[in-house]
């Protein structure tokens, strides 16, 4: 993984290696160097090992997916924003099934740092719900709940959104307690 100076830095030489190969008649090396260092430009603003990640989980392999983001040694200064935003976000991804605590951080830190597609600020915030919600905190889970609603304008989490709305109904309402000689309790 280059630093991202150094991926600006390797696009503005090529591109200037490419005006050379214009000047020089050569047309279609001229072409080939405009497009690698568009390739060097591309990576500057989507990170490789974080695509590498997204590819890993759409595999639903999320021990690759950890290696790769792993391998991002130094997330603040090696990383855009955004680039950060999603670092985290994917983090937080990941440690969901395990450590409620740490994904919470992982979340709202993205979304602090800010996620460039709605639908995975909406996938964040309805994570955060969910985790509100285990905690208990149901006022805090409804608020992420209907922004992560709003947020999702393809319908792509209306599902998700339907069931934690059906828990929520289920965490509000009291829970009957049978004693004993109530109902399905024995009687000796």
């Amino acid at each position: 993984m280059f630093n991202k100076y150094i991926k600006l830095v390797l696009a503005a030489l090529i591109l200037a290696w490419s005006v050379w190969q214009f000047i020089e008649g050569y047309i279609g090396n001229g072409i080939m160097y405009v497009l690698l260092s568009g390739v060097f430009i591309f990576l500057y603003f989507k990170n490789e090992m974080i695509l590498m990640s997204f590819l890993r989980l759409r595999k639903e392999d999320f021990a690759g997916a950890k290696k790769w983001l792993d391998r991002i040694k130094n997330p603040q200064t090696a990383l855009t924003t955004k680039q950060q935003g999603y670092y985290n976000y994917l983090n937080g991804l990941m440690v969901s099934q395990t450590n409620i605590n740490e994904a919470e951080k992982y979340f709202k830190k993205a979304i602090s740092l800010g996620l460039s597609m709605n639908a995975d600020l909406a996938m964040a915030k309805l994570n955060l719900a969910g985790i509100a919600l285990t905690k208990n905190r149901k006022r805090e889970a409804q608020t992420l709940l209907s922004e992560a609603k709003k947020l999702d304008k393809h319908n792509m989490l209306d599902e998700q959104i339907k069931m934690m709305k059906q828990q929520m109904k289920r965490a509000g309402q009291p829970r009957q307690h049978y004693g004993q000689g109530g109902r399905g309790g024995r009687r000796f």
